[in-house]
């Protein structure tokens, strides 16, 4: 038989494999539908073996999942070199993102949700954060560190990497000599990236809608982070002039990639999967 005459899974059983986590077994082909559908047959019965396995070790040791895990390791980490964790509202109102420059023009301005035509969820922290150092540098001297871990919201496009709901780790330094950005910045992505287990990254250059020139750190080709530098153009809304750098990091596609998996669905908030495991095995 000719290579091109080998046939591949359909697409019910890639769904079904993928739901099981069966990645490594996405990529097989056949030379006929009944070997094709005896190996499904196979796999599946063997993926849902291994996720009874591991839903039974995470009921007995685990107990929490990985964004959870990773959530303590992180405010850990962060608090232990000086930063300062705050926690915000998740509805922001249509003022305070247009002073992110995102109004009915923006090419974000689709993908937010609106709950009435003043109020949304956020889709990112920046706007809450940027109202919090504006009062905290009127109260402390700097430099001042502080970070949020939240949900955010935005129609995401449907992807392997992409979720309508999603956890965000924002942090960001005021105040420091400007000589000193680039480093900070590199030293706050490693600080992370080590801490989640990923020591192995890239920092990339990107343009981003919001913020223009920024600065990605990527795992195996994914973006995991973006940061920035300033003073920026954004700060004036604000009413702030101070030198920063800040980072947002996606911590489902931290702990997918973590966890060595190529979708994040099975690490997002979710009634179908707990702590990456599909909960219909039967």
């Amino acid at each position: 038989m000719e290579w091109s005459d080998r046939i591949h899974w359909t697409k019910t059983q890639r769904e079904r494999l993928v739901e099981l986590g069966g990645d490594e077994v996405l990529d097989e082909w056949f030379c006929s539908t009944r070997e094709r559908d005896k190996t499904f047959y196979l796999r599946e019965k063997e993926l849902a073996s291994r996720g009874r396995r591991r839903l039974d070790t995470f009921r007995e040791s685990v107990r929490r999942p990985a964004v959870c895990r990773l959530t303590e390791k992180l405010v850990d980490v962060l608090t232990g070199v000086g930063f300062v964790q705050v926690t915000t509202p998740t509805i922001l109102s249509r003022q305070m993102l247009a002073r992110m420059t995102i109004d009915d023009r923006h090419a974000l301005f689709s993908q937010v949700f609106w709950l009435d035509k003043n109020r949304c969820l956020r889709p990112m922290l920046a706007p809450n954060l940027y109202d919090v150092s504006k009062s905290l540098m009127r109260l402390w001297s700097g430099p001042i560190r502080i970070f949020e871990v939240g949900s955010c919201f935005r129609k995401e496009s449907q992807g392997s990497t992409h979720l309508n709901e999603f956890t965000m780790l924002n942090l960001v330094e005021w105040g420091l000599d400007p000589e000193e950005r680039l480093a900070h910045l590199r030293d706050f992505a490693k600080l992370v990236m080590e801490a989640a287990g990923l020591p192995d990254f890239r920092l990339e250059r990107e343009e981003s809608v919001v913020y223009g020139d920024t600065m990605d750190v990527t795992w195996q080709g994914i973006e995991a982070a973006s940061g920035a530098m300033g003073p920026h153009v954004l700060d004036d809304a604000w009413g702030i002039d101070s030198t920063w750098v800040g980072w947002g990091f996606g911590l489902e596609r931290l702990a997918m990639m973590k966890e060595g998996a190529r979708h994040v669905k099975p690490y997002s908030r979710s009634l179908a999967y707990l702590d990456g495991v599909r909960l219909n095995l039967s």
